[in-house]
């Protein structure tokens, strides 16, 4: 079994906005998990959240591509998973057009948890990250708490990292 996730959305703010949403460690820290995140091709980096049954919490990470406010991909590879993932920013008239690509779920263990994944990703992408766009600066200074306590970066990563450990258990 061969999967991919892809999510498309569009955001009403310009792409450096949503570049620095993506690129600033301390904004992903936001709206996704903790890192150790920086945007240099090669640099190895971990978003780390609590760890679960067949899951020690932590996704290793590699930096593969950069062009700046255009595209960033590097890999994902926690528990079963060794994936690659890309976000692909495009200018439109109403802001940013935003694509959220997470390619290469291989066998069985993994394509399932490409199911957990993509539940996930998308309140990630329909309410996560646009929690901390509304918040942001131009200048990348993120302002108050998130406005929805469900929008605090790793709480949704912890849940699905117990449902698939739970499945996964031997």
């Amino acid at each position: 079994m061969s999967r991919s996730i892809r999510l498309e959305k569009t955001y009403p703010h310009p792409p450096a906005k949503v570049w620095k949403a993506v690129t600033s460690s301390a904004a992903l820290a936001e709206w996704l998990m903790e890192n150790d995140f920086r945007p240099e091709v090669g640099h190895e980096f971990q978003f780390r959240t609590e760890p679960a049954p067949g899951f020690d919490g932590i996704v290793n990470c590699r930096v593969l591509a950069i062009e700046e406010e255009r595209r960033l991909s590097f890999t994902w590879v926690g528990g079963p998973v060794d994936t690659v993932v890309t976000w692909t920013l495009e200018p439109v008239a109403a802001g940013t057009r935003f694509v959220f690509e997470q390619t290469g779920f291989e066998g069985f263990h993994a394509g399932f948890v490409s199911f957990i994944l993509e539940s996930g990703s998308r309140k990630i992408y329909n309410k996560m990250l646009p929690d901390l766009l509304a918040r942001m600066g131009p200048d990348g200074s993120i302002a108050g708490e998130p406005m929805d306590p469900d929008c605090e970066g790793g709480g949704l990563w912890r849940v699905l990292a117990r449902i698939g450990g739970l499945i996964f258990r031997h």
